[in-house]
């Protein structure tokens, strides 16, 4: 197969890959692991999507707060200024997506301009800045953007695919092989596009959708494109915990409680019934999201359960797709939501610049695996899905400038598939070692002794995975090869770096090298 444009992912920031290709006359495949819309993490996301209103230097501040003040500058800049033009564009113009307007319902306002959005506030922000649909906007905005595509001439989406590798010549990306319906195929692009997501699948708890192996981040570096940041994985604070749940069944599941809870006045409390964020941060529960997650953990350590309270705002009313994922799971509002820190996003990634272009020639990278150091160490709240919109449109536009009529098929060996396949139980298991290790040793509070003996188990178990990925195609083995490139990735970046944002390299005793106290917090001799 050719293209122009080879896209790789169908979140949001692939399908706005696809899309702005498309408007510049290009023709554009794009290939996705997906089967269904749940099954890319854009079609989870809850809170919704941050918009520049009538400050946008404040909004700008915030990024730059919420990032421990590592944020580029320039990056920032280019992701506030763009923000308004980009969703109405994309979200309103084309797509026709009612946010909620103020009052309850959908708003069919064609403005970000529009006094009638249902604004909502979330931590990190000084004000409510947050276009949303219940707290369920992801799938309100991949949904008909999929549609969009499909009927739109000049995109191919051919999904139940797995791209294994890029396909490279002296330094220049040239497309990938796919794996589908059993069978390896090179595509040949003029330029391609990675909008794979995260890494959720490296960790044994996260708020990702099962698939979620650091493909893109991975089959970069494997190609040797430059990746950073990747250090900076965000752990959300508050993931349902059914560990801690008296009433959950033993096969519940836990999921994200949006942070738009807190923004309305939810509250943390500890096993003791104690608010414990007001003595941690002066914004409390709105306290930039690494500096929840670090609490939440401590004073579930220390007590052994922490809840949200939500006894204070009209929770069924306010957020009925999230009380009924707590009614399918038996949780009882009046005791509060068990919750618990869960990984949910890297923060690094494949480097790239304004345009979303990578080290490599005609290798663009966008989204949730590209690092374009919006985020620098700490993601605020509802800028991802701005972002992924943000970079895919300008990621989308130049590739199509430079691969348009330019896909040239390039010698290359396809991948050995001589030995039987192997069980299904064989992933799984290692994919259950890797969780391990990431959560005990690479997880919200790493110190330097733990984090080198993740990197030895990580070496061993990518060892054994390539081993077998080495006369073995299937989608399970190079996802697995992938998701231990990107863990050990994480690990080597975390022992060479100081603490920042949601990097916190600690002592033994369990004292942060880091300076939280920068950041508006306040010790506590008990943490």
């Amino acid at each position: 197969m050719k293209a122009d444009v080879l896209v790789v992912g169908s979140g949001i920031t692939g399908c706005a890959a696809a899309l702005a290709a498309a408007r510049e006359g290009a023709d554009v495949l794009v290939v996705t692991k997906a089967t269904e819309p749940e099954d890319a993490a854009s079609d989870w996301a809850q809170g919704g999507i941050a918009v520049t209103q009538s400050a946008p230097e404040e909004f700008a501040a915030d990024i730059r707060r919420a990032s421990d003040d590592t944020a580029d500058p320039e990056a920032v800049e280019t992701l506030v200024s763009e923000s308004r033009a980009v969703v109405e564009d994309v979200l309103l113009d084309t797509l026709e997506v009612e946010f909620d307007a103020v009052g309850g319902g959908a708003d069919g306002a064609d403005s970000t301009d529009s006094t009638d959005f249902d604004l909502a506030r979330e931590a990190g922000h000084s004000s409510r800045r947050i276009l949303h649909v219940d707290a369920s906007t992801g799938a309100h905005v991949l949904r008909p953007f999929l549609q969009h595509l499909s009927a739109r001439d000049g995109v191919r989406i051919v999904d139940d695919a797995t791209a294994l590798d890029l396909l490279t010549e002296e330094g220049t990306v040239r497309g990938a092989t796919i794996l589908a319906d059993g069978e390896v195929e090179p595509v040949f692009a003029g330029a391609t596009v990675l909008a794979t997501g995260g890494i959720g699948d490296c960790y044994a708890r996260s708020t990702n959708p099962a698939g979620a192996t650091g493909d893109g981040v991975a089959m970069a570096a494997l190609a040797g494109a430059t990746v950073s940041d990747m250090q900076y994985v965000q752990f959300h604070p508050t993931a349902y915990d059914p560990r801690t749940d008296p009433q959950a069944d033993d096969d519940a599941q836990p999921f994200l409680v949006s942070e738009a809870v807190r923004g309305e006045g939810a509250a943390l409390r500890d096993a003791d019934g104690r608010r414990f964020m007001p003595d941690v941060h002066e914004d409390a529960e709105l306290a930039p999201r690494d500096v929840v997650a670090r609490a939440v953990s401590r004073a579930r350590d220390r007590t052994g359960r922490v809840v949200l309270d939500v006894s204070d705002l009209d929770f069924r009313e306010e957020f009925p797709d999230l009380a009924a994922l707590c009614d399918d799971r038996g949780v009882d509002l009046d005791a509060g939501i068990p919750v618990a820190p869960s990984e949910h996003f890297l923060c690094g990634g494949v480097a790239v610049d304004d345009r979303g272009r990578t080290s490599l020639s005609r290798l663009f990278a966008a989204g949730e695996c590209a690092r374009t150091g919006v985020h620098g160490a700490n993601r605020l709240a509802s800028t991802s899905l701005l972002e992924g919109l943000v970079w895919g449109v300008r990621a989308g536009e130049t590739a199509a400038d430079r691969g348009r009529g330019d896909a040239e098929a390039v010698e290359y060996a396809p991948p050995r598939d001589s030995d039987p396949a192997l069980p299904d139980a064989f992933a799984d298991t290692k994919f259950d070692r890797l969780g391990r290790t990431m959560d005990e040793f690479v997880g919200i509070e790493r110190t330097p002794d733990g984090l080198g003996t993740a990197r030895a188990r990580l070496r061993r178990l990518k060892g054994e995975v390539d081993a077998y990925a080495r006369t073995r195609v299937s989608q399970s083995i190079y996802e697995l090869r992938n998701a231990c490139v990107s863990s050990l990735l994480v690990a080597r970046a975390a022992a060479d770096a100081p603490s920042a944002g949601c990097h916190s390299l600690v002592d033994p005793d369990g004292s942060e090298e880091s300076d939280d106290a920068g950041r508006g917090v306040t010790p506590r001799a008990d943490d």
